[in-house]
């Protein structure tokens, strides 16, 4: 277990900056050493240049994908399920509490469902500081994930504040980001 903590150790130190510097190609911070029972060896620097890169985003990646985002939110906000239904493929999963929604016109379907029992207000969408992160080699796809808020009203009842997280795979088409998989929860308000 020992070795386990100090490769972890070593990791949290490389990902936080302490172990050297990596943008000006020293490693020197980053030599072999020996655990009980086991040599580890540094880790190759293309490995450590993927971690680097994991942590600080493609900045025009990201401010595409904020892009996306915003128009969700004011979609969500103008309570338009067309426009929601539009950031999505044709084939894209929307995964609800209530279970997996298929496709674009599905999705549309559920939106305006729930656009006509609660009115949408003040829905503000955030990706997390390590978002996007690149599926493969292409540059199309991307994973990324982040947080939610919102009010709601039902017809009749008082405002609902809501939050929870979100997580969706992105694809590129054309010039677009589209959501080909989407997940959201609601994070349960504090016990009283």
């Amino acid at each position: 277990m020992g070795h386990e903590f100090e490769s972890r150790r070593r990791l949290s130190l490389i990902n936080k900056g302490s172990a050297g510097d990596l943008r000006g190609g020293k490693l020197d911070a980053l030599v072999p050493y020996k655990c009980p029972n086991r040599l580890l060896t540094p880790l190759a620097p293309s490995v450590l240049l993927a971690l680097e890169a994991m942590k600080t985003p493609d900045p025009q990646l990201r401010q595409q994908l904020d892009g996306q985002i915003k128009s969700y939110g004011e979609a969500v906000c103008n309570n338009d399920a067309t426009a929601v239904a539009a950031l999505f493929t044709e084939d894209g999963v929307f995964v609800t509490d209530k279970g997996p929604v298929y496709g674009r016109q599905a999705i549309e379907k559920w939106y305006a469902d729930i656009f006509k029992e609660f009115h949408n207000k003040n829905f503000v969408a955030k990706a997390d500081r390590h978002s996007p992160h690149v599926i493969g080699t292409a540059g199309n796809e991307v994973w990324h994930n982040g947080e939610w808020s919102e009010t709601i009203q039902p017809e009749g009842s008082e405002v609902i504040h809501l939050k929870g997280y979100w997580s969706a795979v992105s694809v590129r088409e054309g010039d677009t980001w589209k959501d080909r998989m989407l997940t959201w929860n609601v994070t349960p308000p504090p016990a009283s």
